[in-house]
């Protein structure tokens, strides 16, 4: 990261934060405090594919309801590769899909069969279990392709954690939008910015996928109790310290936080109520019991989950 502050751009593109009903952020103010936390991501493998790894974090395992957050690519498959992620189970939570290009064909034990495309949300509430599996579509194997996004885990509240599972697609149609000077803001889950997304939340939670032009302001809800940024693309400013992207920045709590964009800029705004009480997390299980992790491991073991159609007998064995 740099330590320097972004120089000024254009007043064509500056202080759209009056815009969203809050002022500007000023160059010299003393907001640097505000960034509580800097998460560099690992990188990993996941079904043949590249990810980088925010959270869990050490010192940092949740963001709201966020207990887990994976920056899928961007990369490209060749002709006759793709994603093949294997049929594993979860417990415990929510798994949110938002691609930024390319497709992933998401099958799970209660008989979906969805395409996920670029702009599209998928929730699946693993509940008392689910068993999915992500794919890149047959149609696409047959010339190069491409894969960018974001799958992030969220954590159930301690009364839902056994609920009943389920899936809901959202097409990019659905998701409200807002679009001031400088400012293109897609609202992805929770309510935020005087917009309220119709995806399922069953705790408060903020999710933004957000375009700056170069210069603009945008200021963070500070209500959210819990509250982080993750920058895509483009260098962003905050109180005179410029952050490079692919990391994430957790906000302190309670401060007034805005986001000034050095060159045009992609972000994530994630984050929500803390969550009620610490969870504990087993490869893909997420508990606030560690009884109930134990329990998850010996169904899995003992194939006592449900089958997900179409895949046989393909399936993600426990790690040990």
């Amino acid at each position: 990261m740099s330590w320097t502050p972004c120089p000024d751009a254009d007043k064509s593109a500056t202080d759209a934060a009056a815009l969203l009903d809050a002022p500007a952020a000023q160059p010299d103010s003393a907001e640097p405090d505000s960034v509580e936390m800097v998460i560099v991501p690992r990188s990993g493998d996941i079904g043949g594919y590249e990810v980088r790894r925010a959270l869990p974090f050490r010192g940092r395992r949740m963001v709201g309801p966020f207990v887990f957050w994976d920056q899928m690519g961007p990369g490209e498959f060749l002709t006759g590769g793709g994603l093949d992620v294997l049929p594993h189970p979860h417990i415990g939570l929510s798994t949110v899909t938002y691609l930024f290009d390319g497709e992933v064909e998401h099958r799970d034990s209660l008989g979906t069969q969805q395409i996920i495309r670029a702009g599209d949300v998928n929730i699946m509430t693993a509940g008392s279990g689910i068993v999915h599996s992500e794919r890149t579509p047959a149609a696409l194997r047959s010339a190069p392709s491409a894969l960018f996004g974001i799958q992030s885990w969220l954590a159930l509240p301690k009364a839902l954690e056994e609920i009943a599972p389920d899936f809901a697609h959202h097409g990019v149609q659905d998701l409200p939008r807002l679009q001031a000077e400088g400012i293109d803001l897609r609202l992805v889950m929770g309510a935020g910015f005087g917009l309220q997304s119709p995806v399922r939340c069953d705790w408060e939670t903020l999710y933004a996928d957000v375009h700056l032009a170069a210069g603009a302001v945008l200021p963070v809800p500070q209500d959210i109790e819990e509250r982080a940024i993750y920058a895509l693309s483009g260098e962003i400013e905050i109180g005179g310290t410029v952050y490079a992207p692919q990391q994430m920045l957790v906000l302190r709590p309670g401060d007034a936080v805005h986001i000034r964009a050095c060159s045009t800029a992609r972000l994530m705004l994630l984050g929500g109520a803390a969550m009620d009480g610490p969870r504990f997390i087993y490869w893909n299980f997420v508990s606030s019991s560690k009884e109930r992790l134990e329990e998850a491991k010996a169904g899995w073991r003992a194939q006592r989950f449900a089958k997900v159609p179409g895949e046989g007998t393909a399936f993600v064995p426990l790690p040990e």
